[in-house]
Parts: structure tokens; C-alpha cells; sequence
């Protein structure tokens, strides 16, 4: 079992950045692909960025060039960076991990843009 918390979730203002991080802790944290969804009220969670446990990565239309996703298999952490943050970002974000037929939800974190 995999155990996610994330961090980093703030008010900022537009055009602004933040960082992002998921610690896992309680398995091989290496093993799985991660990825970084964002869910506002009423809508469906939706796929923000992915990493695969090579490496490979990729992003939803609405934030490609604009957020980065990372990891660092020795600190047990996922990265997202976040660029150039627009009203419509706003929402909470969750980290997500998945291993063949096992996934797992960190508790999410608040982004708001707003001026």
C-alpha cells in the first residue's frame, strides 16, 4: 500500500508559480507511474500531468508549456511545477499512483489564482 501526501497548494496570483509535492511512503515508490489530477466543484477530476516509471511524460492541452512534471525516486517524491498560473487552474489537486491493478489518492491540495 502506498500512502500520498501532498503539499505546496496556495493562493497565488495570475501569471504566478507554484510548486507541488507528493511524498509516498509504505511501498517501492519506484515501481509505479504518478501522475497529477485537478478537480473543481461539480466537474469531473481530471488528468493534469503523468509520469511513467521511465520517465515519459505528458500533460493535458491546458497546461502543456506551462506545467512540468517531475520525480525524484530517492526522496520518494513527485513534482509539479507550475508556471504561468490562470484563473481556470484553480482547483485541488491530487496526486495519484498506479501499479498494474492497484491505485492510490493522496488527500489533495488547494490551488487558487486569484488576484
Amino acid at each position: 500500500q502506498v500512502h500520498l501526501v501532498e503539499s505546496g497548494g496556495g493562493l497565488v496570483q495570475p501569471g504566478g508559480s507554484l510548486r507541488l509535492a507528493c511524498a509516498a511512503s509504505g511501498s517501492i515508490f519506484s515501481i509505479y507511474d504518478m501522475g497529477w489530477y485537478r478537480q473543481t466543484p461539480g466537474k469531473q477530476r481530471e488528468l493534469v500531468a503523468h509520469i511513467t516509471t521511465g520517465r515519459s511524460t505528458n500533460y493535458a492541452d491546458s497546461v502543456k508549456g506551462r506545467f512540468t512534471i517531475s520525480r525524484d525516486n530517492a526522496e520518494n517524491t513527485v513534482y509539479l511545477q507550475m508556471n504561468n498560473l490562470k484563473p481556470e487552474d484553480t482547483a485541488v489537486y491530487y496526486c495519484h499512483a498506479d501499479w498494474g491493478p492497484y491505485d492510490y489518492w493522496g488527500q489533495g491540495t488547494q490551488v487558487t489564482v486569484s488576484s
